[in-house]
């Protein structure tokens, strides 16, 4: 009886040791958009100082808003292998975004207080937008 004690005894803690318990999270993973911005797409401010381009972009909502991070990349104007973060400064620009539902707004003005008016660039550029989701903690 004993031997069938210590059988049994052996085998259920072999059986809960080897028990693997897997933790499963399921991760909303980040969304990518790709843009060109065409030369002829900036507008020039009425005072001259900024210019600025609007992306259309419906996936920016309400959730983007209150619980989501929006970050941007663009090409350098005449680098199109090179990615900066915006914000930025590129030869006395100064380079910035601002959004809202729907659309982002990118705006070029001039870091130098000598010569306010900034100049566009004058090839394409390409935007990346990342959408980068999270969980609101109140």
């Amino acid at each position: 009886m004993k031997k069938l004690l210590l059988l049994i005894l052996c085998t259920t803690t072999l059986g809960l040791v080897s028990c693997k318990k897997d933790t499963i999270i399921n991760e909303v993973p980040n969304r990518t958009f790709i843009y060109t911005i065409q030369p002829n797409s900036w507008t020039l401010s009425s005072d001259k100082t900024t210019y600025t381009t609007i992306l259309d972009i419906n996936e920016i909502d309400g959730v983007t808003m209150d619980d989501e991070g929006v970050l941007i990349y663009l090409t350098v104007p005449g680098s199109p292998n090179v990615q900066r973060q915006i914000p930025f400064v590129y030869n006395v620009h100064s380079y910035s975004y601002e959004f809202k539902q729907k659309e982002i707004q990118i705006h070029i003005q001039s870091s130098d207080n000598l010569d306010l008016t900034p100049i566009p660039p004058a090839s394409a550029i390409t935007a990346k937008v990342i959408i980068i989701p999270s969980t609101f903690q109140p």
